[in-house]
């Protein structure tokens, strides 16, 4: 992401902050890259680990090695994973602080009930 977003910071979420449009417009496609099935769970099989490889990650769907790299590659340009490059593969990590962000924002004013 190229700017933090604002919200992280607060306590009580989306009803008791406003957002900036540039926030919002950040959330929108952090949202719409987890709106996807297969990206949903790309995203939990990577925040399920420190850091997962690309070749642990295609073999759980029956999917071309194309389509997951073009999901991945949302998720990246969303700010919600990282890569790295070692050799021939690719190692893919979630961004906690992108989680955090949008776990804040969705919780409800006053804390959880």
């Amino acid at each position: 992401m190229a700017r933090e977003l604002q919200i992280a910071d607060a306590c009580c979420g989306l009803a008791a902050t406003p957002l900036s449009e540039d926030d919002a417009e950040r959330f929108a496609v952090m949202f719409k890259a987890l709106g996807d099935p297969i990206r949903l769970r790309l995203a939990a099989l990577i925040a399920a680990q420190d850091e997962v490889c690309v070749c642990d990650l295609t073999p759980q769907f029956e999917l071309a090695d194309s389509t997951i790299s073009h999901h991945l590659k949302v998720l990246r340009d969303a700010g919600l994973v990282g890569s790295q490059r070692r050799g021939t593969w690719v190692y893919y990590r979630v961004h906690p602080d992108a989680l955090q962000a949008l776990g804040v924002l969705l919780q409800p004013v006053g804390g959880a009930d």
